[in-house]
């Protein structure tokens, strides 16, 4: 059935890039520096948060302002598409009773619109890898592969929220409150070290987390992938996919009743 799936919004892919362009266009439509603004949000939040735990790590972490902005990028990735995805379909009733396609494009393009922004925030993450002269190794090239199983991840996440919070308005209350859990669970601002050895483990199984150690480990640390991590990752990314899509399935018939 998930193979299925990913077969016909294949067939979709241009009808989703042209309402993610649309829609990522629309965001700076009335800004005065425009797209400018995709560049600024993560070295803002840079500044901020170097300037305040730089000076609390016990243990200097190498490279630390381009750890931190990577994991800025990936974390705001993140909750930009699950934020956004809890209302893609709640707030377009109109669209949903009058007009018959596959709702889930509507996700899908929220997803691809995030994934657009991620990549003009990574020009300031480029920049900054060659003011700080980081050696690129081979082991780069697994990049791409990881960022597409976190965009596989977070898309399951966001077909789960997008369906619940048409039945469950107190969803997106309540994924607002995981996300503030989640950033100081996800090692964002430092690395798991931190952490005494009893929790380490536990929070090691966070997906967030391995997804950030692989990143960083093949851009900053020119490191090969650790195996059992990718394969962690490989095999919760589409597990995530395959549950949200499977609740997605499952409301999607009385949306409109509902909206």
């Amino acid at each position: 059935m998930l193979i299925q799936f990913i077969k016909e919004r294949y067939n979709y892919r241009h009808l989703i890039w042209i309402l993610a362009w649309v829609e990522f266009k629309q965001r700076y439509k009335n800004s005065v520096l425009g797209y400018l603004w995709s560049l600024l949000e993560p070295l803002l939040m840079l500044g901020i948060l170097y300037l305040v735990f730089s000076n609390l790590m016990k243990n200097p972490v190498e490279y630390y302002p381009l750890f931190l902005l990577q994991g800025i990028i990936m974390w705001g990735f993140f909750t930009r598409t699950t934020t956004s995805s809890l209302l893609s379909i709640r707030f377009k009733p109109n669209l949903i009773k009058k007009v018959y396609f596959p709702r889930d494009i509507m996700v899908i393009s929220g997803c691809t619109t995030a994934l657009l922004m991620s990549f003009f925030e990574s020009v300031v993450f480029i920049i900054f890898m060659a003011i700080f002269q980081i050696p690129l190794s081979l082991n780069i090239a697994y990049l791409p592969c990881i960022i597409f199983l976190f965009y596989i991840m977070t898309l399951g996440v966001a077909l789960a929220l997008a369906s619940l919070n048409v039945y469950y308005q107190d969803v997106q209350y309540i994924w607002a409150f995981v996300l503030q859990i989640g950033f100081f669970a996800t090692p964002v601002i430092y690395p798991l070290s931190v952490f005494p050895p009893y929790l380490l483990k536990v929070l090691s199984y966070n997906p967030l987390a391995q997804f950030l150690f692989l990143a960083r480990d093949v851009t900053l640390y020119s490191k090969v992938p650790n195996t059992a991590s990718f394969v962690f990752i490989f095999v919760v990314a589409f597990a995530i996919l395959g549950i949200g899509y499977a609740i997605f399935n499952r409301l999607e018939p009385k949306f409109a009743e509902e909206l």
